[in-house]
């Protein structure tokens, strides 16, 4: 199967934009409260740190196979970014399975912007011939738990790292032509 890479993404309210470094101002001052580290531990990065990952983000995978699609989140009416959406897309033993996060700065929050983008996300893995999308989510983190199943995930028995994995079964349609 060929790599897949991002491509813009559009909601009612958001662009899905494709990641670049010149997004990592901008995304510092969004992610930049050290609150959204409560779940996941760290610190919030500097514009030039993120300038650096992004970086390597874009180079690719080293396993051909697998795709790193990255994108910010962009709020229409308000022309800023508020957050990223991200799949990491892996050969499996049925075709593709996705790891899928997100992340919304905290002025954003409550909103429903991360269940707007991550719904976007797994539609767009759907007509990709994606199968799975899979998600891990600490068990105290409520909101990212209901972001989840808002995008058709579901709890599942098993636990990486003390996170629940999500994951659903995704309507495989062939890309549009």
């Amino acid at each position: 199967m060929p790599p897949l890479a991002a491509e813009s993404i559009r909601t009612e309210r958001l662009v899905l934009l494709p990641l670049a470094v010149e997004h990592a101002d901008e995304m510092a001052k969004a992610l930049g409260d050290p609150s959204l580290h409560t779940f996941i531990g760290g610190a919030p990065d500097t514009a030039e740190a993120l300038r650096s990952r992004y970086a390597r983000m874009l180079a690719g995978a080293p396993d051909p196979a697998v795709s790193w699609c990255n994108w910010v989140i962009s709020l229409r009416a308000e022309s800023c970014l508020a957050g990223t959406v991200q799949a990491t897309v892996s050969p499996s033993g049925h075709g593709r399975a996705a790891e899928v996060s997100w992340v919304v700065g905290t002025p954003w929050q409550r909103r429903g912007v991360a269940t707007e983008a991550a719904r976007a996300l797994v539609g767009w893995l759907a007509d990709r011939s994606v199968h799975t999308a899979v998600a891990h989510v600490h068990p105290d983190h409520l909101a990212s738990a209901a972001v989840a199943a808002a995008a058709g995930l579901r709890p599942t028995d098993r636990v990486q790292d003390g996170e629940v994995r999500w994951q659903a079964d995704l309507a495989v349609s062939p890309r549009p032509s």
